[in-house]
């Protein structure tokens, strides 16, 4: 699917003559335009179908590195998306794109994937949640700190993120979790993230596994507390 943002970038100033060797005061009005190919798996409820006026909480889900590509397979192997299809009566709209091969994730991109589903779908705009692993788990910070009305909660997975920023989703429900024993992304990216949450006054806790490596999204992702905890908060 191939969507295109628009960014419009207005200077509101006065335009007066130009003169040398002074500072003169312009207007600039432009366009700029953003093509974006991002492919993903949309999982829709079972009981989406029979139901016409009733709106849906909704997951978007960040892979880590070794999924991005062209294989949408990979996409399901961990996290919600594999979880949704063991679960029968899984409550979630799961929206997981694939980030392109040698990218990282990008925060517009993927904001304009979220207006496209909830232009085409029956989502709960109060119940959206970003959650994301490894490089995802970097994702889901970047992304609630771009865009930090979006979402009704977040969970990074053994990420990390700009702590000078943390302040800016301090409103925002957060749940880390991260392997103590991590060699991939040391533990104490989160613990950074997590401090500068707590010195900013936000709602935060972490979970940290020990003796667990990197793989810390199984155990995050296969406890039935958190899809719980995810759906006892909305904007």
């Amino acid at each position: 699917m191939k969507i295109t943002i628009l960014l419009t970038a207005l200077l509101l100033m006065l335009t007066h003559g130009v003169c040398c060797g002074a500072h003169n005061e312009q207007h600039l009005s432009t366009t700029i335009q953003k093509a974006i190919d991002l492919d993903y798996l949309l999982f829709l409820p079972h009981g989406y179908a029979a139901t016409t006026n009733q709106s849906w909480p909704m997951i978007l889900f960040l892979h880590g590195s070794g999924e991005r590509g062209k294989d949408l397979s990979k996409v399901k192997i961990y996290g919600p998306p594999k979880r949704a299809e063991a679960e029968t009566n899984f409550p979630f709209i799961v929206v997981s794109p694939q980030c392109p091969a040698e990218q990282w994730w990008d925060a517009d991109a993927l904001y304009a994937l979220v207006q496209t589903i909830i232009k085409t779908y029956r989502v709960d705009t109060n119940r959206l949640y970003l959650t994301g692993l490894s490089m995802g788990g970097f994702g889901t910070w970047n992304m609630a700190m771009a865009y930090p009305r979006l979402f009704a909660a977040i969970a990074p997975v053994c990420g990390g993120g700009d702590a000078a920023k943390a302040a800016t989703v301090r409103h925002i429900p957060v749940w880390v979790f991260h392997g103590a024993d991590d060699p991939a992304v040391p533990v104490q990216r989160s613990e950074q993230m997590v401090a500068a949450l707590q010195q900013a006054g936000g709602d935060v806790r972490f979970t940290r596994y020990e003796k667990t490596g990197h793989d810390s999204w199984t155990k995050a992702y296969n406890d039935p507390e958190l899809y719980t905890w995810f759906l006892q908060h909305r904007k």
